[in-house]
């Protein structure tokens, strides 16, 4: 699967990815102390909804353009929609956050931001949309080394988003490496990996090796929009998620029954358990 960020732009899993990260960055940002942001493959940070990509697939009308539209949301997911609202002053939704214009715009003035984009040309544009913001450095490496290039970070606390075009058969492999990698260089991270759901038997093998890794606690987070038994489709996405703050499990069993029946297209439903126990002994 090919998922470049800007074909699939506020669609059913930016939704899930987005609203998570801004209640991990509000979470964390309930201590004074400051926190790093780091963002494996960032992408190009903005995108135009409208633009030639994003309306080839027009994949955002059953995505964000749904939860822009609703009546009644709740509490947690208003930071993340003030974010659209504001970069859409007319009210009408053209323009969306990649995860590095949402991390940069929720995080404070002591926090710093590390992105890492590997495309030349995606990197170049998002060195352009993140310029005159100190607090940002972008990278373009490969993604696969940040965690060992920036971990640990001179903040004591750090949220590394892993999020990748799954354009290679063996990326959710190298994802649970990374996973072991970041935990391993700094043990209290919170580490947010995005991962599509197509493939059952690859995602079966995804989380044993998930569950090998070092983590002292893994949080799975799942939502569908259709039933799991056709591979060749996006039938959903999930978050699994290193370290998660205190409280975010609670308001996750709140949200994802109203997420899920906003965005489902044949059929919705989500799921929210616990990959690696804490003091499992993992």
């Amino acid at each position: 699967m090919n998922y470049r960020h800007a074909f699939h732009a506020g669609n059913h899993a930016d939704v899930l990815k987005h609203y998570v990260l801004s209640r991990l960055i509000a979470l964390l940002s309930r201590k004074e102390a400051p926190f790093a942001y780091l963002d494996s493959h960032a992408g190009i940070g903005l995108y135009d909804l409208h633009g030639d990509q994003a309306s080839r697939t027009g994949e955002w009308l059953e995505g964000i353009a749904r939860l822009w539209q609703a009546s009644d949301v709740p509490d947690p997911l208003l930071d993340y929609l003030e974010v659209i609202r504001a970069m859409n002053p007319d009210g009408e939704l053209r323009h969306y956050p990649g995860s590095p214009e949402l991390a940069r715009l929720l995080t404070r003035e002591q926090d710093r931001l590390h992105l890492n984009e590997k495309h030349p040309e995606d990197g170049r544009l998002l060195k352009e949309n993140m310029h005159g913001d100190r607090r940002v450095a972008v990278h373009l490496g490969e993604g696969w080394y940040v965690p060992r290039a920036l971990l640990p970070t001179r903040e004591k606390r750090a949220l590394l988003l892993i999020d990748p075009p799954f354009e290679q058969v063996d990326e959710m492999e190298r994802c649970a490496q990374s996973l072991s990698e970041a935990i391993s260089r700094m043990r209290q991270a919170v580490v947010a990996i995005w991962y599509p759901i197509k493939d059952l038997r690859q995602l079966s093998r995804f989380y044993r090796d998930l569950q090998k890794s070092k983590a002292p606690k893994l949080l799975r987070v799942e939502l569908y929009v259709h039933p799991t038994d056709e591979a060749a489709r996006l039938n959903g996405s999930g978050l699994v998620i290193s370290n998660p703050p205190w409280g975010l499990e609670d308001e996750l069993k709140q949200i994802l029954p109203w997420l899920a029946d906003l965005l489902r297209q044949s059929q919705g439903g989500w799921r929210l358990d616990w990959l690696i126990e804490e003091n499992s002994g993992s």
